[in-house]
């Protein structure tokens, strides 16, 4: 009986999509027993006993109030539009491909001061996921100065801006002349940082080139190479923890998440979650699944120590660097001497709006 007056039900509202009436369909008494509260809205709004849908040859017109929509809008913001349409476009790289380009830095003062300078910054990182400002004066005050330009600082348990020497002062290798191998910040956080700043302020030693590798061109070669595995990377949820008891700094972070993060629409990758300093046991999926996505994360990890997708860049005083933490992953060589960076993490959302307010798709 259930199944006969949903299908009744069903075949009228059909009949609406046709250009036939709706409100026979109203006060039908199945309809009334099946949704009180949609015949309940029929008689406390509607001023038309004898309301009905008419089909024109480019719009839909109810109880005399027309609303119109442009048929190309329709198409465009349909789910089959949708899946057709990238959120936001980017030009995957790696060394080659990015040295040749010549993507061009931005000036300190055209980055404050003019729409076009941070409008061109701007383009260049939603594009590559990095960009760079020249010629900042080499201060944590003008480098926080810089990143409000674009966005709120995001203010985290490192606080809002960091300065940091390699005097471990914190429970982070960051804080150490050692090594650190390619990897995305904050993992542990259930949402990542969206942006990561640098300027060095100071070296007087040898070493410390910073490591930049695109994830998402990585991504896409295990993409091409092994669909099953990156649909496993998008699929498995992973915990990542930072645990620190140093001084007067007592943190327990956990952060969960896949290591790819896809729209499910239109399965476009915007974000990657890397970080084998990290990621904590696994015990989110079956025994014989961990052993699946070891597989599988071996092989973009092979991607991404690829030599030829390694881009190595020496930071600089007055050079600030700005890193896309949900695409690009960073890391540095070790160093000697003393070194003195700065930087800060800001919002994504803010970001965006900032491209979006000056007429770019992010």
């Amino acid at each position: 009986m259930w199944c006969h007056r949903l299908s009744h039900l069903q075949s009228s509202l059909q009949d609406l999509l046709r250009g036939r009436v709706i409100c026979w369909a109203l006060q039908q008494p199945s309809f009334n027993s099946l949704f009180p509260l949609a015949v309940h809205w029929h008689h406390t709004a509607s001023k038309y006993p004898n309301c009905a849908w008419q089909q024109h040859e480019d719009h839909f017109g109810p109880d005399g109030h027309v609303t119109r929509y442009d048929l190309d809008w329709l198409v465009q913001n349909s789910y089959e539009g949708q899946k057709q349409k990238v959120v936001q476009p980017r030009i995957l790289w790696n060394a080659e491909i990015y040295q040749q380009a010549q993507v061009p830095s931005v000036d300190f003062q055209s980055f404050l001061e003019t729409n076009e300078g941070l409008k061109n910054f701007l383009e260049n990182f939603l594009l590559y996921g990095i960009a760079f400002v020249e010629n900042v004066p080499p201060t944590q005050e003008h480098t926080e100065k810089l990143a409000e330009r674009i966005s709120l600082i995001r203010e985290t348990i490192y606080g809002r801006m960091w300065y940091f020497t390699s005097d471990f002062s914190r429970g982070d290798t960051a804080y150490t002349k050692l090594a650190l191998d390619r990897h995305t910040d904050t993992t542990y956080f259930q949402e990542p940082c969206g942006i990561q700043v640098f300027h060095c302020l100071k070296h007087e030693g040898t070493g410390g080139r910073t490591l930049l590798v695109d994830g998402f061109y990585a991504a896409e070669q295990v993409l091409q190479k092994a669909p099953e595995e990156f649909d496993l990377l998008s699929k498995v949820p992973l915990k990542h923890e930072y645990i620190e008891n140093v001084g007067e700094c007592h943190n327990h972070m956990i952060g969960v998440g896949p290591v790819l993060n896809i729209y499910p629409w239109n399965k476009e990758l915007y974000l990657i979650r890397y970080n084998n300093y990290d990621r904590a046991v696994i015990n989110t999926v079956p025994y014989d699944v961990v052993h699946r996505w070891y597989t599988a994360h071996r092989t973009l990890t092979i991607e991404l120590r690829r030599p030829e997708n390694e881009f190595w860049v020496k930071l600089k005083p007055g050079r600030v660097l700005f890193i896309d933490n949900w695409r690009v992953l960073h890391g540095r060589e070790s160093f000697t001497g003393y070194r003195q960076l700065c930087g800060c993490y800001l919002t994504r959302d803010d970001v965006l709006n900032t491209a979006r307010l000056l007429g770019l798709q992010a």
